[in-house]
């Protein structure tokens, strides 16, 4: 019998997935951080694909408290915290009431200014913090084209190392990350031997479901969360388009040049990885038709 693979570079095909499996896009945001979309529409979006959700708004829960509403969704309550170092950590609780009391007690008091901006806590803080909940606690696309993945160059190896050690895995496809970073994430994930998790990392409704976390369990937020940790969960998904990518990240500028002008370097590094990779590749694929015919004339 052939074991089905954990991880499958491919178009999440929803309408039979959610036949036989608990699937959720663990990774959304809304208006309450850089997303463009109000909760309802996000919920209703979901409710269509079929889907669960886990709104991961950066440092901020108003919008998973309020997907809470929603009961004809599965949802799992979520964020994505923005360390003092830079990098994203995703921690999703297997209650409301737990993240709730997480985010006042252990995030909210070290908020800055503005809500895209790193709080006043390095890394290992916040997951000890974290620790003291039930929980699932994921690194966020652990590679990408900016600081924000925890595999870059502001943390030695060593402290990636200690800091991997720390939580329960990684997401390894992130739908708006690059190819080549997923993969480099994917290889991580099965390296390290613990959780994998798939996200859309979407910032408007058409991005949802692009990349998914799926398991073959009841749509209930412990049975799901504990596939996950014990590695009976499984991820697809595929990166979305360059276009596409450009209109997310444009409006993602847009925001978080309102809710934090220092994250405007991000989005312009970012833009700029994206683009550039895909004009080396354009190069590479001229230059090795031309040798092909320079060898054909020789």
């Amino acid at each position: 019998m052939t074991t089905p693979t954990r991880v499958e570079f491919e178009r999440p095909l929803l309408s039979e997935l959610t036949q036989n499996y608990t699937v959720v896009d663990m990774h959304f945001h809304s208006r309450y951080s850089d997303g463009l979309n109000y909760v309802r529409s996000i919920a209703k979006r979901a409710g269509k694909l079929g889907i669960g959700l886990a709104l991961t708004d950066h440092n901020a829960i108003r919008g998973a408290v309020r997907l809470e509403n929603f009961k004809n969704i599965f949802t799992i309550p979520g964020i994505e915290i923005t360390s003092k170092e830079g990098a994203h950590i995703l921690v999703y609780f297997y209650s409301i009431e737990e993240l709730v009391r997480f985010y006042e007690t252990d995030i909210k008091p070290f908020l800055a200014r503005d809500v895209m901006s790193s709080i006043f806590l390095k890394m290992d803080e916040i997951i000890k913090r974290a620790r003291k909940y039930k929980n699932l606690i994921i690194f966020p696309h652990p590679y990408c084209g900016v600081y924000t993945g925890i595999c870059n160059p502001f943390f030695t190896k060593e402290q990636q190392t200690h800091l991997m050690d720390m939580v329960d895995g990684v997401e390894v496809i992130n739908a708006g990350n690059m190819k080549k970073w997923n993969l480099q994430c994917a290889v991580l994930g099965f390296n390290l031997g613990k959780a994998m998790t798939g996200g859309s990392d979407g910032h408007n409704l058409f991005q949802m479901g692009k990349a998914v976390t799926f398991a073959d369990c009841p749509p209930d937020r412990e049975s799901f969360l504990d596939a996950i940790k014990e590695c009976q969960a499984r991820v697809v998904g595929k990166e979305t388009h360059l276009l596409q990518k450009v209109t997310s990240n444009s409006y993602k500028l847009r925001t978080s040049i309102k809710n934090s002008p220092h994250v405007m370097g991000k989005n312009v590094r970012y833009s700029y990885s994206v683009i550039n990779s895909k004009s080396k590749q354009v190069k590479d694929s001229m230059q090795r038709r031309l040798n092909k015919r320079l060898r054909r004339i020789g």
